[in-house]
């Protein structure tokens, strides 16, 4: 018995540690083959801005001593016609660049014994190979983070040319300075690759976990563990946790594991698990964006008043001679539920509505309270790098709980309008509210465009469905990605 209370409590623990995530990232070759195309070109770039330290050295010439300084070294071209990029399972990324070519332009100055001279020296390289694995992982703030694992440089052929006013001797001395340039360069390549990495490491700890999206929520991007790194893709786990402004409580639930297929034929893919959903209308929900009070100004497609009730409630229509203004005043009265189906995606709202004439000098008057009970249609869209949610209201129950004029057995024509008011008012309401979405991660600046979403069930021991978002075209390049949901 005790060893069946041993086994149950290591089991518990291990699940305990164990941090699922509500948000998957998987690149795979073809996007890994898309950022080193890109990579390269912004390397150039980067390369031909880049600035050197002068050096100086000594070179013996029979039985003459030649001290000489080399500065303002600068690269003027660079081409990198074969280069290739790879997963390494359970360490990083490994890019290699192969029979690359650069022209280097620098000044120099001579010493030696009765003979100093000053000019300009152009190098022409050859043959450059660079081999660097870069190793990733997450850091302790749940930051993305990368360090130079191993790097390898070789250089197959080094040509000087010099320039100034003793040109007698410029083709003596170039042979022997194309030595010290092969191994100067041959030495520090490794050191400023490794300092370039360091930058964009320091870069990616500077980037946000926390995103805030709007008054009422924030989410946190930040990973639970280190990227899974595989030959043919590379996995990344996010807490994917909305919170509301100012409000880091986790929410009373976990996220319950769930993986994306087995597939590698798209550049991206995202996975975002019901999790993510239900902490988002949970905080939403705390936040109290949920609670609205529509008002005759507010209700911009009809006329929010007592006249309205004609067609409805006549009893109340009838009771104000002169039309009031009304307020209508909703509440949530728990979080919304969201329930993911085969083919669609519905949120079921709980709540309160209180009904109330507006007299002159702005004086309110009760009219009627009840609850009710609504379920929404949820619609997912990518637009602008930003998950957009949006509902279309399609079942409505009212039950009255108090009147002020006794209209019980019409309860089926109050249930009417409210349901035209919901439609017509306080779902835009909702909408206007989601409708700055939620950032999805910007990898690489990439803009998707043109998604197309589905549902599909997954075959699990328990009901569970997943989210298919097939992105058709992005603003740099064709990218699929999928949005898949855990577990309901």
């Amino acid at each position: 018995m005790l060893k069946t209370w041993y086994s149950f409590l290591l089991c518990w623990l291990s699940l305990q540690l164990e941090a699922n995530p509500g948000l998957k990232v998987r690149i795979t070759q073809k996007g890994l083959d898309y950022g080193r195309r890109i990579g390269m070109e912004l390397l150039k770039q980067e390369v031909l801005k880049e600035t050197f330290p002068s050096w100086s050295g000594q070179e013996s010439f029979s039985v003459v001593k030649v001290n000489y300084v080399i500065s303002r070294l600068r690269i003027n071209a660079v081409h990198f016609p074969e280069s290739s990029a790879s997963f390494i399972p359970g360490t990083g990324i490994s890019l290699s660049v192969a029979h690359a070519s650069a022209t280097i332009s620098a000044d120099w100055k001579m010493n030696a014994w009765l003979l100093k001279d000053q000019g300009g020296i152009t190098a022409s390289i050859s043959g450059l190979f660079i081999a660097v694995v870069i190793k990733v992982s997450r850091d302790s703030t749940g930051h993305l983070s990368m360090l130079l694992h191993n790097c390898q440089t070789s250089i197959n052929s080094v040509k000087v040319k010099l320039s100034g006013k003793s040109s007698w001797i410029y083709s003596f001395l170039s042979g022997y300075l194309e030595k010290p340039v092969h191994t100067k360069l041959n030495k520090n390549l490794c050191i400023n690759i490794r300092y370039k990495i360091q930058m964009m490491d320091a870069q990616l700890r500077k980037h946000k976990v926390l995103n805030q999206i709007d008054a009422f929520a924030q989410i946190d991007y930040s990973l639970v563990s280190s990227p899974a790194v595989f030959k043919s893709h590379m996995n990344l786990d996010l807490k994917g946790t909305v919170y509301p402004v100012g409000n880091r409580t986790d929410p009373p639930f976990v996220p319950a594991p769930f993986a994306l297929p087995n597939k590698d034929d798209s550049m991206l893919y995202l996975g975002v698990s019901s999790y993510f959903l239900k902490s988002a209308s949970l905080a939403y929900y705390r936040a109290g964006a949920f609670n609205i009070t529509m008002s005759k100004e507010l209700a911009t497609t009809f006329n929010l008043n007592t006249a309205l009730f004609k067609d409805f409630v006549p009893e109340i229509a009838l009771s104000y001679v002169t039309a009031c203004p009304m307020l209508l005043k909703l509440m949530a009265t728990s979080p919304p539920v969201v329930s993911l189906n085969a083919d669609r995606c519905i949120l079921h709202i709980t709540g309160c509505v209180e009904v109330f004439a507006v007299l002159p000098y702005s004086t309110t008057q009760y009219i009627f309270a009840g609850n009710l009970t609504a379920s929404t249609r949820v619609y997912l869209t990518i637009t602008k790098q930003r998950l957009i949610i949006s509902l279309l209201l399609k079942r409505l129950h009212f039950s009255l709980l108090h009147s002020i004029l006794g209209f019980s057995e019409q309860m089926s024509l109050a249930e009417n309008f409210l349901s035209y008011a919901l439609r017509s008012a306080v779902i835009p309401v909702i909408n206007d509210k989601l409708g700055k979405g939620f950032p999805l991660l910007n990898l690489a600046h990439t803009t998707l465009t043109g998604p197309v979403i589905k549902m599909n069930p997954v075959r699990r021991p328990i009901s569970c469905y997943r989210i298919l978002v097939l992105c058709q075209a992005c603003a740099f390049l064709c990218v699929p990605v999928l949005v898949k949901s855990k577990c309901c």
